[in-house]
């Protein structure tokens, strides 16, 4: 009876390490890093804040060099690759989620979440019909002609996962995702945020702060002194 074939990990990371020179002094952020997620795994990276989840988030997402050792996206050594390939990579790969939700203010609810779509060389049509459907999922259908200023901060942070999910990523990586909210929408974005990107059947790496929201996570990862634990 032949092996079900193993499925290719989504995000790959091997003795990542970052270091900042701040009044002559080197700081080691990230001190060799290890990490594999798998398709549809979604996993709660904590630690306080000042710990380095932001950067190792930043690495994972190819948003910034000076990083050492190997990332690996979808199969592809990410690395080493130019800003071009890079920017590839991203649009193509990966989905992102911040604390604040930087929708573009003169667009509406649809527009932030078709615009990403159209950039990747979707058709306005095919773009607009998949916004609609990611932002109904959201129980924001109608919303969608709202701008941003014209939502609340949950409907803006429902808004901006639609966005992270509108090219179907294989990844979404969080930073935060509900830290600008109160407890009971805080709870409320982050369930819709997890079944979607569960049924959307993406990988996601979430950066937080807070256990309880962990928990609800595939698995729990902690951040200290630059090293996994």
């Amino acid at each position: 009876m032949s092996e079900a074939p193993v499925r290719e990990a989504v995000v790959r990371i091997e003795g990542l390490t970052r270091s900042f020179e701040q009044g002559g002094v080197t700081i080691d952020v990230l001190r060799g890093v290890d990490l594999t997620i798998g398709p549809g795994e979604i996993v709660a990276l904590l630690g306080p804040s000042g710990s380095g989840k932001s950067t190792m988030l930043q690495a994972i997402g190819l948003l910034e060099g000076g990083f050492g050792g190997r990332i690996e996206i979808a199969g592809t050594h990410a690395s080493k690759l130019g800003s071009n390939a890079r920017t590839a990579l991203r649009r193509d790969h990966l989905g992102f989620v911040y604390q604040f939700h930087h929708l573009l203010p003169d667009f509406n609810a649809r527009e932030n979440v078709v615009l990403p779509q159209l950039v990747a060389g979707k058709s306005r049509e095919e773009a607009e019909e998949r916004a609609d459907e990611l932002l109904g999922a959201l129980g924001l259908a109608e919303r969608l002609s709202h701008r941003p200023s014209q939502l609340s901060g949950g409907e803006q942070q429902r808004v901006a996962v639609a966005r992270a999910l509108a090219n179907r990523p294989r990844l979404v990586l969080a930073d935060e995702p509900t830290g600008n909210l109160d407890e009971a929408t805080s709870d409320r974005v982050l369930a819709q945020f997890l079944a979607l990107v569960r049924g959307e059947g993406s990988a996601g790496l979430v950066a937080t702060h807070n256990e309880r929201l962990a928990s609800s996570m595939d698995r729990v990862l902690r951040l200290s002194e630059g090293r996994l634990a």
